[in-house]
Order: C-alpha cells, then sequence, then structure tokens
C-alpha cells in the first residue's frame, strides 16, 4: 500500500489545492462586502488551513475518468464550503464544544455563536448557488445528478443524521458495529464518497466507472474515520490542530471503544487495500486516487 515511487502526492496536492484555493477566493464574497462581519467569518473558516482533502478527491476522481481540474473546480470549491460549515457547526459548545480547529481558534471563540451559526448556514448555502450557477456540464442530467447527490450526503440521510446518532450513541453500552458503521458511513463517509462521483460523474464516467469509484469512496470513507477515531487516541493538540482526545472526554462511540487499536488499525487497512482493489481496472490517470489511499493510513493528522 505505498505510494507509488513515481507518483509525487505532495506535489501534486499542493498544485491542485492551489487552484482550489484560487477558486475559493473567486467565489466566496470579499471580508469587506456587506455584512462584512458575516463575510469576514465564512473566510476565516474557509481559509484557515486543512488538507483540502474532499475537493481534492473530487478532482483526482476527475481525472481518473478523463477530466481535467479546471472543470469541476466549483463543485470541488461548494464541497469544501459544505465541509466548512459542518465542522464550523460541529465545534459550537451545543454539539462538540471545541475551542481549537487546524490550530486556530473554532469561529465561536472568534466572532460568538450567533455569528459562527450564521456564516455555517451562509457557506452551505453558497455552495448551493455555486453549484446551480457556476459549474458548467455539458449534459444538464449530470449536474442535476450531481446537486442532488451532495444534498442528500450533507442531509438528513447523510452527514447530519450521521451527527445525530453519533450524538445520540454518547455514553451507551449497547452499541454495536452495524450501528458504528452506519454512523460513520453517514457522517464521515458520505459528503466524502459525494467528492469522489461528483468529479467522475460531471466528467462523463461510464456505469462501470462509477460504481468502481463507488466501492472506492465507501472504503476509504470507513478508513478515514478509523484514523481519524485512532488519532484521538494516540495524537496530541498540537499535532492534530484540534483537541485529542475529545471523543474520550464525550463518550463518543469510536472504532478504539469498540475494537480496540490493534484491530481498529487492522480494520482500516484492510479498507484501503479493498479500496485499491476497486481501482484495478484503472489506468495510471487514477494514481492521485491510489495515492490518497495510501496516505490514510500514513498520516498523522
Amino acid at each position: 500500500m505505498d505510494i507509488p515511487s513515481f507518483f509525487n502526492l505532495q506535489a501534486y496536492s499542493t498544485s491542485r489545492i492551489q487552484q482550489i484555493n484560487a477558486a475559493l477566493d473567486r467565489l466566496t464574497p470579499p471580508a469587506d462586502a456587506p455584512p462584512a462581519s458575516l463575510h469576514e467569518a465564512m473566510r476565516y473558516s474557509l481559509f484557515a488551513g486543512g488538507k483540502r482533502v474532499r475537493p481534492l478527491m473530487c478532482v483526482a476522481a476527475a481525472e481518473a475518468v478523463g477530466g481535467t481540474a479546471e472543470k469541476v473546480l466549483p463543485v470541488a470549491c461548494a464541497i469544501e464550503m459544505i465541509h466548512t460549515f459542518s465542522l464550523i457547526h460541529d465545534d459550537l459548545p451545543a454539539l462538540d464544544n471545541d475551542d481549537l480547529r487546524r490550530g486556530m481558534p473554532t469561529s465561536h471563540k472568534v466572532y460568538g455563536e450567533a455569528l459562527a451559526i450564521l456564516a455555517g448556514d451562509a457557506l452551505h448555502t453558497l455552495a448551493f448557488s455555486v453549484l446551480a450557477g457556476k459549474q458548467e456540464c455539458d449534459d444538464p442530467a449530470r449536474l442535476f445528478r450531481v446537486i442532488r447527490l451532495i444534498a442528500e450526503s450533507c442531509g438528513e440521510a447523510g452527514m447530519v443524521g450521521g451527527q445525530v446518532d453519533d450524538m445520540l450513541y454518547e455514553r451507551r453500552p449497547d452499541i454495536t458495529p452495524e450501528i458504528l458503521r452506519s454512523i460513520h458511513a453517514r457522517k464521515t463517509g458520505a459528503l466524502l464518497n459525494a467528492s469522489i462521483l461528483s468529479g467522475a460523474i460531471l466528467s462523463g464516467a461510464a456505469v462501470d466507472q462509477e460504481d468502481a469509484l463507488r466501492n472506492y469512496g465507501d472504503q476509504i470513507g470507513v478508513a478515514f474515520q478509523i484514523i481519524d477515531d485512532i488519532l484521538d487516541v494516540t495524537s496530541d493538540d498540537a499535532t492534530l490542530g484540534k483537541p485529542a482526545g475529545s471523543d474520550l472526554k464525550n463518550d463518543k462511540a469510536t472504532y478504539p471503544k469498540l475494537f480496540g487499536l490493534e484491530k481498529s488499525t487492522q480494520l482500516a487497512q484492510d479498507a484501503v487495500q479493498t479500496a485499491l482493489s476497486a481501482l484495478s481496472h484503472f489506468d495510471e490517470r487514477a494514481e492521485p486516487l491510489r495515492a490518497f489511499a495510501s496516505y490514510i493510513i500514513q498520516r498523522d493528522m
């Protein structure tokens, strides 16, 4: 599962992140545009760092089926806006009550709870404005599919629903592997998978390519969440850029809690191997996706 020596993931990511950040800057209102306090808060969280994993995977999936980064930048940016909105709201006192995100004070610590909530709301709605107004596609039916897919991935059947069950199963002894996987498949995996499929769909992916990328995305979502759970136990605030041990503090349902660290690590490795197998019929254009899979296991934050 090592990253191929001929593919430089860091160089690839750096190049694509520059494109993504430039597009995000263009698509987000300036900080001094009225109401300035809202736009400043939106941009504070949107440009607070982060590895841009979801938009990168959107771009990589597009390229894997013959598309280009340039043509899917609006959808990639919309997904990052949705992800950022979810982080702002997750950090609020009513949810995880975290003071740090990406090594910086969380939005509500800087701007207060009310403005943080509204900044998250505004990023969420701006994302769909970008999708509907800025994303070009030769086939309107494909764009419609993408808009619906992303909406479902971040709504009650996806991210929000998973977050609700994540809260409901805090401090409960009756968590099962099936429930745990369902929570994380929605809370983390749904938007990640939508990121991959969106880039592919807009780039004209064939049905068999979509199926393979869906399987890849399902497994990447599992591995990503397991490693997140492990790092919450084994890492520290400085490395994570957010409070370590918050899952333990809130007695959340996690893979280490249910399976222990050794078994959780093995489950993550198995998921990555299955993800890589799903890409077996793709050519060298899918090397970024293969490298991202390996990166998930190797990452330390």
